[in-house]
């Protein structure tokens, strides 16, 4: 998406830390993008969702994959160059 990103994550131990890794994410884009441009890349804050017991990541992860297709980015045939890993290979029948 050209105006967002969406981020389907799982902590994996306790110390898992969502507004870190967000930072992590935002900080070397975001540098690089105003030391070219003098321009800020990013809003101060985020929205996060919890995906809780229950919920079904490969339902969100389809959501997800299907923004583009909702904003008219592409058609629903096509791929957004700018997707990928485990789960999503899965929710395409890829492994």
């Amino acid at each position: 998406m050209p105006n967002h990103v969406h981020l389907l994550v799982q902590g994996t131990t306790d110390s898992a830390n969502v507004v870190r890794l967000v930072q992590r994410c935002k900080q070397k884009p975001g540098f690089l993008y105003k030391r070219d441009t003098g321009n800020q890349l990013w809003l101060p804050s985020f929205f996060d969702r919890i995906v809780r017991r229950g919920d079904d990541a490969v339902e969100i992860a389809a959501y997800i994959l299907a923004n583009p297709v909702r904003a008219g980015l592409m058609s629903a045939e096509d791929v957004w160059p700018y997707s990928g890993g485990t789960l999503v290979d899965a929710t395409r029948g890829r492994s």
